[in-house]
């Protein structure tokens, strides 16, 4: 299972004083309020900072890092991932699973034959969709509703489906 989830991308500078956009990519935008720390993923390595200042304009979240007082200083992170450790993510409801816990999982339909691997959710606003990858390079749109997807195993990284008429073709 992964330790870390990106919850957002660096755009660009804000300002003189080393604050960042941020593009969020957590269904939890807010979520950046009671942030605490999280890491910069650079080409080199992780940075660990800690957040000064968070407030948020359009679709994006603007951060400062205690690390951090000049533009100068953050300049090279445009691009550059966000990320949490899992213990600092989004605690899970019942039932609910992160996402990078089954991206590269296995997709099986009901009765045991392989149909790929999930590469990707889709979120299309009235369902998710799944998008699985068959071994022939072919793609197969799944929507994530309860008849077409039955069972989802985060810990063996297994997804069992029930295709509907015309998926495949």
């Amino acid at each position: 299972m992964e330790d870390m989830f990106r919850i957002g991308v660096i755009a660009t500078t804000h300002g003189l004083k080393g604050e960042v956009k941020v593009f969020p990519t957590t269904e939890e935008p807010a979520r950046f309020k009671d942030l605490k720390k999280c890491y910069i993923r650079t080409k080199e390595k992780d940075i660990e900072v800690e957040k000064k200042s968070c407030r948020f304009f359009k679709n994006m979240v603007i951060l400062g890092f205690q690390e951090f007082d000049t533009i100068e200083q953050v300049e090279g992170l445009r691009q550059c991932e966000i990320y949490v450790k899992r213990e600092d993510a989004i605690p899970l409801e019942e039932n609910e699973y992160y996402i990078a816990d089954i991206l590269d999982a296995e997709v099986y339909e009901e009765n045991g034959n392989k149909l790929g691997i999930l590469t990707d959710v889709l979120f299309t606003g009235a369902n998710d969709v799944y998008s699985v990858r068959t071994e022939e390079g072919k793609e197969i749109l799944i929507p994530v509703i309860p008849e077409c997807v039955l069972e989802i195993d985060t810990e063996k990284k297994r997804v069992t489906v029930k295709l509907m008429r015309g998926m495949l073709e």
